[in-house]
Order: C-alpha cells, then structure tokens, then sequence
C-alpha cells in the first residue's frame, strides 16, 4: 500500500499507524504522485491555520478526512496528533474502528500514567484515550489499570535506584513464531563456556562501576532466550558471580526467565532458588500438545505441570507463566481451556501475548494459517472474564508491530504480586543495566530522555567485542 506525504515529513507518525491499521497491506513509501490504492497524508501551514488532509483508497474504495488546528497551537506533539487523527478518520472510513484507536505506539500506558502522576483521576485518564485517541473503553480501562499499577510501583523508587537484566541468548530449538536473535543449543553448545566467561567479565566490570556511582540494585531479571538452557553448574557459576560482584542487598525481585519446561528440573529449579531467586517465569504458551507440536515447543502440557510442581517444591514466593493468543492451530475453544489449565495451577502472574508475525520468524517465511483477527479477540475477552474472576487484575501492558488484530500483550497479578521488573523495564521508570548478548542498556537522563547502549546481538559478537562492551558500559555509567 504506497503512501505519500506532502508538506510534512512527520514520516514515522502516518507510517506506524498505517502498518498498525492495515496490517494485511505491505507498506510503500513513494515520493511522487500515484494512481490505485495507497494514502496521501497532506500538511498545509498557513498563517492561522494548519490543516491536515488525508485520503485513502483501498479496493476500489476511497475514504477522506480534514482536520485543522491553529498555527499558534501547534507544537511538535500536537502537529502529529493532527496528521494522525485525520489519517485515523479516513481509513475508517474504509474498516471498522480498531480497539487501540489511533494510537500506535508499543507503550499506551504511558499516557494514562503521566495523567495519574499528574493528578487526574482514572476516570479522567480513561476519558483521555477514549476522546483524543479514539480507544475503546474496554482497552481505556484496562491500560488505565495497568497505569495505577504503574504508580504504586513507581512509589517503591529511591533516586539511586536502578534495575538490571542479564541475557542468555540461547534456547534448545527455536520457536516458529520467535524472531529474537537465539542461538540454538543444537549447534552452539560450544559457545556456552566461552560465552559465560565474557559475561561474568561483564559482571565483575558492572559491579565495580555500580558501587562507585552509588547506585542500588532494585530489581534483577535474567532473560532471553532461554537461561535455563544452561546446566545446574552453570547456572550456579552465573549467579554466584552476580551475587560476588554486585550487591543484591536491596532487592526486592529477583526473577529467572525459566521459559521453556523442557530446560526445568528439580535441581536447576533447586539450584536457582538457592542463589536467591524467588520468582520464576514458566512459559508454556499453550496447554494444547497439538498446538505446541505445531510451533517447534519440544515439550508437553505435562511437562509444563511437572515444571510447576517442581518450582513449588523448590520454594518460589512468585511463579509467572505466559501465553500466546493466535498461535497456528488454535482456536478460541482451545486456548480457553489453556488458560483453564494453567489458572488451575494457581500461579501469581499469568502473561497473556498476542502473537506478534515478524518478519524473522519461520511462522511468517512459511506462512502458516492463523486465527483470524476476531478468533484472536474473542480468545483475549474470554482471557479478561477467566482472569478477572480468578481474582487477577492487569498490572503492565504493550503493544508490538505486526500484532494479530492490532491488540497488546497484558500481564495479569494476584493482589500484591506484580512483577516489578516488567513495570520498570516497560514503562521506563528508572535506568536499566543491561548485560549479555542482545541486551541493551537504558539511561534515563534528568531532563527525561532516554541514552541507549547496544550490546552485539550474537553471542560469537559478544565475544569479540568484550572489551568494546565494558569500555560502553563506562560510557553509560558516566550519565547516572
């Protein structure tokens, strides 16, 4: 679908909605004038007025919207809510009105927390993404929730205070619908070691660089991949080495991204619990074996209760456990039973995605057949009543590009037992350190930017670029 844009060239604000509203149509920009189906998005500045016109013609329907805001008012962020809201009234002149509205962006909340922390009651926030934003109320409300679990977990803060991620970059196989960079243990395995030997470098350097700035550890999260591809010895190396180099005296959660139940057992479970962890994340995605088969997961619901068991036997205060709405072969019978299944084991969190397509993944190079869009949504609002009733309310949510139906991934809590990682890490609350292959630190400067640090994606790169690593890091550590 082209797009063309003239007398603007507020690009990424038209573009995202676009991918975000048509998701079914690959995008083309061009720059000169077309026939057939595509977009204008059109800006004109004059000395009162700026108006915005959009057109849009699909299928040999075309659907036309003006809107215009006064010159004196427009600033940056209020230029792009024109633009975006004319191109929003004129496609929807042409489908039905999405459950996010206009708005785009992975982080929605953020809006609803600002006007928490701003002084504005829920009512208000939700008010604000209904009527400015074009949101359902449905999803108004529950970003609203997420957003007053946002607040009292910012009150938890202390100015010194940051979070740090530490990433294992390797998994048995790889999933159909997974697109993060992973190396499989089927052919990596003789980079673990290696690998683990950079890292604890990495962690020795953080550490050091942590105590001279002040700064404390709040919460702890060791991710993926999947950590638990590695072995008992080696997941105690790591841990020990965390728990030598960095003071973990003022944490208050400490999580290990268990993943997949086929890396899980007795005495990893064990094994971890006793350096400290006391919340672990066991994902199954879906209880539905046929399923599971279908998405290259090499386990069973079995095992994903097995899995379960044995972490409570282990001791874990918290248990998180995700699942994916929109995987190949299911239905919304199916995935209802799924998360029957997994609410029957009681767990603290439960994590409900929507599936992502990226481009990366093998489910899109082999274009295998989903559930449709309204298959996906009846899955998620079943989601919401079983949750609720259970006594679960939402406590963090994003979106993703390329989301079936264009809804959002939520994670849900029992009172009390919000994952405090998760909160800091997506709404951006305080500073990340992010350590490993593919992590990427997070800055928060005080005038309320953001400086991005990039570790290499590959555990090979990773490697070789060790010393390039620490040398970043001090860079990093110079704006806390």
């Amino acid at each position: 679908m082209k797009l063309l844009l003239r007398g603007h060239d507020d690009r990424y604000a038209v573009e995202q909605l676009q991918l975000a509203l048509f998701p079914e149509e690959p995008m083309e920009p061009v720059t000169e004038p077309f026939s057939g189906d595509g977009a204008v998005s059109s800006l004109h500045t004059g000395a009162v007025w700026l108006t915005a016109t959009a057109e849009i013609t699909l299928h040999g329907k075309t659907g036309r919207a003006c809107r215009r805001l006064r010159a004196a008012e427009a600033d940056v962020p209020a230029r792009r809510r024109l633009l975006q809201n004319t191109y929003y009234e004129a496609a929807m002149c042409l489908r039905e009105p999405p459950a996010w509205g206009s708005l785009s962006g992975v982080r929605p909340t953020k809006l609803t927390t600002r006007a928490l922390l701003e002084g504005k009651t829920p009512a208000e926030a939700e008010k604000l993404l209904c009527t400015r934003y074009h949101v359902s109320p449905e999803r108004s409300r529950l970003c609203v929730e997420a957003s007053e679990a946002t607040v009292q977990a910012a009150q938890l803060l202390r100015p010194q205070d940051v979070s740090v991620y530490v990433g294992i970059p390797f998994c048995p196989t790889r999933c159909a619908y997974c697109s993060f960079v992973s190396s499989s243990i089927e052919r990596f395995s003789g980079l673990l070691e290696p690998y683990l030997d950079a890292l604890i470098r990495e962690i020795a350097h953080t550490g050091d660089l942590l105590r001279a700035s002040g700064r404390t550890v709040r919460t702890l999260y060791i991710g993926g991949g999947t950590p638990t591809t590695l072995s008992s010895a080696q997941l105690r190396r790591l841990m020990e080495a965390l728990r030598t180099h960095i003071d973990l005296t003022e944490l208050v959660e400490y999580t290990v991204e268990g993943g997949r139940p086929d890396t899980l057992d007795a005495e990893k479970l064990e094994t971890i619990a006793s350096m400290g962890c006391g919340r672990m994340s066991i994902n199954p995605q879906t209880m539905n074996d046929a399923v599971l088969a279908r998405v290259g997961r090499r386990h069973t619901a079995a095992q994903t209760v097995a899995a379960y068991e044995a972490a409570r036997a282990a001791g874990y205060d918290a248990v998180n456990m995700d699942l994916i709405a929109g995987l190949p072969g299911d239905d919304p019978k199916s995935f209802a039973d799924s998360l029957r299944q997994v609410l029957a084991l009681a767990p603290e969190n439960v994590t409900v995605h929507t599936l992502a397509l990226k481009k990366g993944a093998d489910l899109y190079a082999e274009r295998m057949e989903l559930p449709s869009a309204d298959d996906v949504a009846q899955m998620l609002a079943g989601a919401e009543t079983s949750l609720r009733a259970a006594g679960y309310t939402p406590y963090y949510l994003y979106r993703q590009k390329y989301m079936s139906g264009s809804f959002e991934n939520i994670g849900w809590c029992r009172p009390g037992t919000a994952g405090l990682y998760n909160i800091y890490m997506m709404e951006e609350m305080h500073s990340i350190v992010s350590l490993g292959g593919g992590a990427m630190t997070k800055i928060n400067l005080p005038d309320g930017r953001l400086e991005r640090f990039h570790n290499p994606k590959f555990p090979q790169q990773y490697l070789e670029r060790i010393d390039d690593v620490l040398a970043q890091k001090d860079a990093a550590f110079r704006l806390l």
